[in-house]
């Protein structure tokens, strides 16, 4: 069949069609694209040891401080046992230092210096007694010489068990003391050490989130600082997409933006957190017909909700659109 032509009419009657479809396509301009993505994080026990006890299990939701693991710690038990005695030992020895003798040993120096002084009276007694017979004339002086020496090493007796008896009640040397209070010190600081590796033998939950992975079972040999699961706190779920070169000038930081995607429900309120400071080439896996920039800055926006974080997987696709943007599109 012959096609007619369209007529004057006709031409009249397709411009306003035409224009209100053109309105219609720069109404739905396409969104920038991205990608949901997540920072794990991985915990470990700075400890080596056989795990004990798991209480998780991949896809679990978990509380802060809530506990993950616990490995099998009997030797840091056991370190944490001697460490509690030699801090004993060590802190009975410095409060020793600063005692004097025992009460019984005192006891023993003050019996001693009792019998001294008896001993001196008796020696100054037959001192004078000698010399009153020197001078009555019946003993020769030679025999007053002899009991004045006898005095004078009963009075040094009686001087040095005395100072004994003092230095009995005094304190170590303050050298001594410093020592052995530098000696509990160190005790305490290995008590302290001990004490921290057996209660990093459980590990806890720094923050609410899910556990993405699992990485060992419980009965098998974990090295220190070896992950064992992986958790994924709703605050480090975040939208990463790219933007021309063209129109990044127009960004900036908390500036607001709207996620949607497929399966997500209402389109997710969301804050720009981080802009890339230099471009780089567009991403394959964000090719498509209605994007081909090749310079592109990457982009991240942080949701505003925790709980729309939720609803944002890693590695999902997404179109982000600025709020501006986003209300005009619902217009």
């Amino acid at each position: 069949m012959r096609q007619r032509p369209i007529t004057a009419a006709c031409r009249l009657l397709l411009v306003p069609l035409l224009a209100g479809l053109t309105a219609c396509q720069r109404a739905a301009e396409p969104a920038w694209s991205g990608y949901a993505e997540g920072e794990q994080i991985y915990l470990a026990a700075p400890v080596a040891g056989r795990i004990a006890a798991l209480a998780v299990r991949a896809g679990d939701a978990v509380q802060a401080q809530q506990t993950l693991f616990a490995l099998e710690g009997s030797l840091e038990r056991a370190a944490e046992a001697q460490a509690s005695a030699r801090l004993r030992s060590a802190e009975a020895q410095a409060a020793d230092t600063d005692k004097g003798r025992r009460r019984e040993e005192i006891a023993v120096n003050e019996a001693q210096l009792r019998q001294a002084r008896s001993a001196a009276a008796l020696a100054h007694a037959e001192l004078a007694r000698r010399e009153q017979l020197v001078r009555q004339g019946f003993v020769a002086r030679a025999q007053v010489d002899d009991a004045a020496l006898l005095a004078r090493q009963a009075d040094a007796r009686v001087n040095e068990l005395l100072a004994a008896l003092q230095t009995a009640r005094l304190p170590a040397r303050e050298d001594t003391r410093e020592s052995a209070r530098a000696l509990a010190d160190a005790a305490q600081s290995e008590r302290a050490q001990a004490d921290w590796r057996l209660r990093e033998t459980t590990q806890q939950a720094p923050a609410a989130g899910r556990v993405v992975d699992v990485f060992f079972r419980p009965g098998e040999w974990v090295a220190a600082g070896q992950p064992v699961l992986a958790l994924l706190p709703p605050a480090n779920r975040k939208a990463r997409f790219f933007v021309p070169q063209a129109a990044v000038g127009g960004l900036a930081l908390q500036q607001p933006v709207r996620l949607s995607c497929d399966g997500c429900g209402e389109p997710i309120a969301a804050r720009i957190s981080y802009v890339a400071p230099q471009a780089e080439y567009t991403p394959p896996v964000i090719y498509s017909n209605e994007q081909r920039a090749k310079l592109v800055f990457m982009v991240e926006a942080l949701p505003q909700d925790p709980a729309d974080a939720e609803r944002l997987h890693p590695g999902q696709p997404l179109d982000v659109r600025p709020e501006r943007a986003a209300q005009r599109v619902v217009q």
